[in-house]
């Protein structure tokens, strides 16, 4: 590809410390993890890591794809790891953003949020049922007192908010409230990941969803959006339809590509989560899509 490419969600971690509604998740060995119910996961492809998956190995598939820059999220599934995410950033402040995260829930959560507001101005929470927040606590309103209080505090930083929701239909998926935040901050940027996380199913909660969040401060990365609606073979035709919708719905302007490596890269090449939703842009939204618009927001 000759257009300049940013890849707007994707993880890095040196230890695997995931915990979600399956307990902890753990690595074994060869790319595979074990949540604490037994069920074994790959998360790392072949080639890449045995225990974890690194910025440097990040950096050599960017390198190989021609991808200038990338932005690191966190949340339950692969553990909090704010302490690297930012060794990483300052290592490479020209290559990577990055996103803090925490359990707003924590006894200590605005001591926690005063040291992460020291370096980070992007927070991401990772909402879901599964590998969230949700998955360990009980259903909440992202628009309730607390989080307001801390979105406020973010907000005063210029900071800006990212959430993955889960998938239509969990307790986590908030259209409703994601819209209130951005009303209640509007010079504040907010992301919402994996296009609010469809199933094949939820098309038409994609039509309902997404008009609510039309706002001017609200953003959706398509990161992942091919594994959501599985099964289905390459080039994912149910995905590129959500995202044909989406850009009907909020236009190209506040869509972003991501790829959620390394675990969607088990399943299929970078190559191919590359190319597979450039038939739905332009030329010119094409270039917004994967890289002006992750350029505007994070960097």
């Amino acid at each position: 590809m000759t257009m300049r490419i940013i890849d707007a969600h994707a993880h890095v971690f040196e230890q695997l410390c995931g915990f979600g509604s399956d307990g902890e998740l753990r690595a074994i060995g060869g790319g595979k993890a074990r949540w604490a119910t037994g069920e074994v996961v790959d998360i790392i492809p072949p080639g890449y890591g045995d225990t974890s998956f690194t910025a440097d190995t990040l950096l050599s598939i960017m390198d190989k794809h021609d991808v200038e820059k990338a932005v690191l999220l966190q949340g339950g599934f692969l553990g909090f790891a704010n302490d690297y995410i930012h060794q990483v950033c300052q290592s490479h402040p020209t290559r990577f953003a990055g996103a803090a995260t925490f359990d707003p829930w924590c006894r200590n959560a605005q001591r926690i949020l005063d040291n992460l507001l020291n370096s980070f101005h992007i927070f991401k929470f990772e909402m879901s049922v599964g590998c969230g927040i949700m998955g360990s606590h009980p259903d909440f309103a992202l628009d309730n007192p607390l989080m307001m209080g801390f979105y406020e505090q973010i907000a005063a930083k210029q900071g800006m908010l990212v959430f993955d929701l889960g998938s239509p239909g969990d307790g986590s998926n908030q259209p409703k409230a994601i819209r209130a935040i951005a009303d209640a901050f509007p010079a504040m940027d907010i992301v919402v990941c994996h296009l609010m996380s469809p199933r094949r199913q939820h098309l038409q909660q994609l039509q309902e969803g997404l008009p609510t969040m039309k706002r001017e401060n609200i953003h959706f990365d398509l990161a992942a959006l091919h594994w959501k609606v599985r099964p289905e073979a390459y080039p994912f035709p149910t995905a590129q339809q959500f995202t044909t919708v989406a850009k009907d719905l909020v236009g190209a302007d506040h869509l972003m590509w991501g790829t959620d490596a390394p675990s969607t890269l088990v399943h299929h090449s970078y190559e191919q989560l590359l190319d597979y939703l450039l038939p739905v842009f332009s030329e010119k939204e094409q270039q917004a899509v994967f890289h002006d618009n992750a350029l505007r927001l994070y960097f």
